[in-house]
């Protein structure tokens, strides 16, 4: 690969230094919170992103050529430690690195790392290296607050729950009950760490480690209502009892968890395929919703420091309108032919399901 001449790393670096004036308000003193740097992907050079984690940088490095990927973080890397002096540390993540160690991240600049962050009041714990992404998604930020300030008194299954945020969310608003499903028990450990952060009481009830499919199928069955279920699925993966792929089959998502909603509870549905359009989407919600028994309430916006379409880079991706981002969120109210609001007590309790293992897809698309 030929080496950037001058004219081309100054430009890049006039990109990031950019961007970072943009998000100036964004960075507070205390440097407990987070936000992302840099979106690439509309900002101009789609082969990176850039995330702040209180005073640690993680930079996603999405290149398929490993050298030119080294490079990118070496320009990125350099500007940010004489940007932020304040900056303790730099990991490097190669979503297509060669090595498990290179995906999990490589350290540019070594110190502190922090292991929890603070959005809007609720802390967040962190484990930035326990796998290709950095395990708290910053683009749904929004909802998180969504989550805070509605659901005091809900009952709420934050399913695909990854580490927890969401419901760890709905949870310091009040909710009076956060059921979190995923398929790996790290993830919820991480959920866990979180509640103690904030002071939470931890029912082990509460956080059930299974397969999707297998899991919603039981919880349909024993009869136990939601007011509010949270579909965040990954982009793809693969299991004895179903397929999660949520440029083809997100329709069934949504229909498998509708019967978990109580009457006048709502759905909250997340599609972050970065390949399907905001028409697609939205014209699969309004097929849904001919029934008479579904409406989209709200498409939440994702937070300025993910700028769509229009930013000034160059990006391939689709046009996420109506959303303003190809993180999709929607609000979705639901409706009960039987009109069943109560909460029916689970037996035998969920943290008893017999699951079926896994067969992972290849590693969720970041949500960008």
């Amino acid at each position: 690969m030929q080496e950037w001449n001058e004219t081309e790393r100054n430009e890049r670096i006039d990109l990031l230094r950019r961007a970072l004036e943009a998000r100036t308000p964004l960075l507070e003193e205390r440097h407990e919170s987070a936000c992302r740097l840099f979106h690439g992907f509309t900002e101009g050079w789609p082969e990176i992103a850039v995330d702040l984690y209180g005073r640690t940088i993680v930079l996603h490095d999405y290149d398929e050529s490993p050298l030119e990927g080294a490079r990118a973080a070496a320009i990125a890397g350099g500007f940010y430690q004489e940007a932020l002096p304040w900056v303790s540390a730099i990991l490097w993540k190669a979503r297509h690195g060669t090595t498990a160690e290179a995906r999990r991240g490589v350290w540019l600049r070594e110190g502190p790392v922090d292991r929890k962050v603070r959005e809007n009041g609720v802390w967040y714990a962190l484990d930035l290296q326990a796998s290709g992404d950095a395990g708290l998604y910053l683009d749904t930020r929004g909802l998180r607050e969504w989550l805070r300030e509605r659901m005091a008194g809900q009952r709420v299954l934050n399913t695909f729950a990854h580490t927890g945020s969401l419901g760890v969310a709905a949870r310091a608003g009040g909710a009076a009950r956060v059921v979190h499903l995923d398929l790996r028990r790290e993830w919820l450990n991480q959920a866990k760490a979180s509640y103690t952060l904030n002071g939470f009481p931890i029912d082990r009830g509460d956080f059930v480690a299974g397969d999707f499919w297998p899991v919603t199928s039981r919880l349909i069955r024993s009869g136990v209502l939601f007011d509010c279920v949270i579909l965040d699925p990954p982009f793809f993966a693969v299991s004895a009892k179903g397929k999660v792929d949520v440029e083809k089959n997100f329709a069934r998502l949504i229909n498998k968890v509708r019967p978990l909603v109580a009457d006048g509870g709502c759905l909250i549905a997340i599609n972050n395929g970065v390949f399907v359009s905001g028409a697609e989407y939205q014209g699969l919600l309004e097929r849904l919703c001919q029934d008479g028994y579904l409406t989209v309430e709200a498409r939440l916006p994702v937070g300025a420091d993910f700028p769509g379409p229009g930013a000034g880079g160059r990006s391939a991706l689709p046009d996420p309108a109506p959303f303003n981002h190809s993180t999709k969120i929607a609000v979705l109210r639901v409706r009960r032919k039987d009109g069943a609001r109560e909460r029916v007590e689970v037996t035998p309790p969920v943290e008893r399901v017999e699951t079926q293992p896994i067969e992972a897809g290849p590693e969720p698309e970041e949500q960008v």
